[in-house]
């Protein structure tokens, strides 16, 4: 391939893909890549820590599309690594010392784990999982050892803690949380979620911050407010940063808190640089305000939008974030702005399902549901229109 690129994406996660696929299928034409640093074709992130992890699925079941689908819709895949944008030049270089010449550009970079600030947290052997490398290495890792503690109850923390139980692993889960999700979800949700591990066999290490991880004869030792916590293997899950270093030296392009600001069409200050998922903060048409989401089908759903724009179709952000989560056997499915809520009412079904209500300055902001599908469908309009609370 040689040239100037109609469309360039850099990054080869579902923003990504999502962006080369919505281009061609909005009628966008000449040529198109997708540089990914995996070397790998863009695969499903979610069953990393569920059901691969388990083992109940392969890495066969991950990728988004078949490689044939690149020949097919005139797509090349670059393996390589972003490490310059010059968007005055219209040139990204790769690691390698490639350029890559273009007409508009997608970042659809996402967003890595970042680590607690503490003594051995940088420990090779301190593992995170964010990638299917991660969870190879995680895997060769637990066939050596019998116990894992788990740092951070966000939802993949407590995704991968019942997901380890599941595999007959012990596993010590340790949190500043008061409980699971307590701040995001409030106290009778993360109430819920905390008994669900318990139930599980996940022994939880709640309210206690991390001071450091120390490692001696292959084992480790999390100390958390003065007591020990040991295991074989360290999984952190405590949170991920957006990688909008490629546009942070961009003229024209300021970030917000590490994001990329995008207007409801993906289109950043400068309009031949679209940005999509985990790595932007992008404005949303229904909640009338900017938002950032780390979410796996609104990645989707943005790549398609920067995708449909650079092709000269109109195409906005108005959806309501949302996801699910599996923690062991059990699914959770949640919409939200996101943005906080100051009041939340528990309904629970019979069956053992339930729906959390959240509100925030008298509207409906969000909604967390366990076996009432019914609830979320209605509860994502609510949101969207602004419902008044009742």
């Amino acid at each position: 391939m040689s040239g100037c690129l109609s469309l360039l994406v850099i990054g080869g996660g579902p923003a990504g893909l999502s962006a080369a696929r919505s281009y061609r299928e909005a009628g966008g034409e000449g040529p198109v890549a997708i540089v990914g640093d995996e070397h790998r074709m863009p695969y499903r992130r979610p069953p990393l820590t569920k059901e691969l992890l388990r083992g109940e699925s392969t890495e066969e079941d991950l990728p988004l599309e078949s490689e044939s689908w690149l020949a097919e819709h005139d797509v090349s895949l670059i393996s390589g690594r972003a490490v310059a944008l010059d968007a005055d030049a219209h040139g990204v270089t790769l690691s390698g010392g490639r350029e890559l010449k273009y007409r508009q550009l997608v970042l659809a970079t996402g967003a890595e784990p970042t680590r607690l600030p503490v003594q051995g947290a940088d420990d090779p052997a301190v593992r995170v999982l964010r990638t299917l490398d991660h969870l190879r290495e995680l895997q060769h890792r637990l066939g050596r050892g019998e116990s894992a503690i788990v740092i951070g109850s966000g939802f993949i923390g407590c995704e991968i803690a019942a997901s380890l139980r599941m595999r007959g692993h012990r596993v010590e889960l340790v949190s500043d949380e008061t409980a699971p999700n307590v701040a995001r979800l409030g106290d009778e949700a993360a109430a819920t979620l905390a008994r669900w591990l318990a139930e599980q066999g996940v022994a939880l290490h709640l309210g206690t911050a991390v001071e450091r991880i120390e490692r001696s004869a292959g084992k480790f030792d999390v100390v958390a407010d003065g007591s020990r916590v040991s295991g074989d293997v360290v999984v952190m899950a405590t949170g991920v940063a957006p990688r909008g270093e490629l546009a942070a030296a961009t003229t024209g392009i300021e970030l917000a808190d590490g994001a990329i600001p995008v207007s409801t069409d993906m289109r950043s200050a400068r309009a031949d640089v679209l940005a999509a998922g985990d790595v932007c903060r992008a404005q949303n048409v229904a909640a009338g305000r900017p938002l950032r989401v780390e979410h796996w089908g609104d990645a989707l759903t943005q790549g398609e939008i920067a995708g449909a724009t650079a092709a000269g179709k109109h195409a906005a952000w108005d959806q309501v974030p949302g996801f699910w989560s599996t923690i062991g056997s059990r699914t959770l499915k949640y919409a939200a702005w996101g943005d906080g809520f100051d009041q939340a009412r528990l309904e629970r079904h019979v069956g053992g399902g339930f729906t959390v209500w959240y509100a925030r300055e008298g509207q409906v902001v969000g909604v967390l549901t366990h076996e009432a599908d019914a609830d979320y469908e209605r509860g994502s309009e609510l949101i969207k229109q602004g419902a008044p609370w009742s």
